[in-house]
């Protein structure tokens, strides 16, 4: 079945976006001149793919070398084992493979433990170095956590990561705590739509967006990003429509081809520079044109009167110069 054709876009197209105010992660971005209504639409997009679907890294895991469960205290350390997993939490990470990779922090005696303490692989980059992680109080105490960050999107519980173990069936170590994952890099999203002029209509949209990250992405490229993600489903969309309106374009130029249009079927007989014996048979069954030849397959012509096998090759050849063929049956 033929769909309708795409038309042409009608309204206005929005200037482009711009930034207005930028203060370390915090960009505002506006977008003038969008028609009446698409200030919400087009905000609403972006705010959702914003927050859900682009890419990060966060500690999946960790191991604290003399603790079994995260219930647990630690000897010589003021913060317990869950306000340490909520301290590691905040730490921002960029990595550079798509594979787990491995960090150590490791500190010992009466200090602060931040996140610059930590040994990091080749593979990874730590953000918020400063980040407080626990405070020791003795100086023969020693803290080793061993972390595993991981590259992923949105939020996945420490219970989903407990799931996705089990069924990979990995044998989860004595001490092994699994995490809640924040992957997401952006912290916060918000937009407000204004009406402004264009023209002689007061009506059109003027849409500023707020958008805050972790500091592991530029705000200008999560905003690409998430722009980009949309752009992919609805090309994917479009050139399905496309793809499926140009075969059915197609079907119908084969069948016309197959068939003949137009002034090729008014092609008189005698016009096609066949063998005198050929014409007389056509013409004894009252076949005056291409149009009558093309009415009838290649068994119905051999079955005629005078019609043999060196007649039908004649007439194939013949309205082969004209692009037609017979019927195949």
């Amino acid at each position: 079945m033929l769909k309708p054709k795409l038309y042409e876009i009608m309204i206005p197209l929005p200037l482009s976006p711009k930034i207005v105010e930028k203060k370390e992660n915090i960009a505002h971005f506006v977008i003038e001149a969008l028609y009446p209504g698409f200030g919400v639409t087009v905000g609403n997009s972006l705010r959702r793919v914003l927050l859900s679907s682009l890419s990060g890294a966060a500690i999946t895991q960790i191991k604290i070398r003399g603790v079994q469960h995260e219930f647990s205290t630690v000897p010589g350390v003021i913060e317990d084992v869950i306000t340490i997993m909520l301290n590691l939490k905040q730490l921002r990470f960029k990595t550079y493979s798509d594979e787990p990779q491995k960090a150590v922090l490791k500190v010992k005696g009466e200090k602060e433990a931040t996140g610059k303490e930590i040994d990091l692989s080749s593979q990874l980059e730590l953000v918020n170095k400063n980040h407080h992680i626990a405070t020791l109080t003795d100086k023969k105490t020693e803290l080793e956590i061993e972390l595993q960050i991981e590259k992923g999107m949105g939020y996945v519980s420490r219970e989903t990561k407990a799931k996705e173990m089990g069924s990979m069936r990995q044998k989860i170590e004595i001490g092994i705590i699994p995490m809640d994952a924040i992957f997401t890099p952006i912290r916060r999203v918000s937009y407000k739509v204004e009406n402004m002029r264009v023209g002689e209509r007061t009506d059109f949209d003027k849409l500023t967006i707020e958008l805050e990250t972790d500091g592991t992405i530029d705000p200008e490229d999560a905003f690409t990003q998430a722009c980009e993600i949309l752009v992919q489903h609805y090309s994917l969309f479009i050139n399905t429509y496309k793809k499926e309106e140009k075969e059915a374009e197609s079907d119908l130029e084969s069948e016309k081809k197959a068939e003949g249009s137009g002034d090729e079927m008014k092609i008189k007989v005698e016009d096609l520079k066949l063998s005198t014996r050929t014409l007389n048979a056509l013409f004894k069954n009252n076949i005056k044109s291409t149009g009558a030849i093309l009415k009838k397959s290649e068994k119905s012509l051999s079955e005629m009167e005078g019609m043999g096998d060196k007649a039908i090759k004649e007439i194939k050849k013949a309205l082969k110069k004209h692009n037609l063929e017979l019927k195949e049956s």
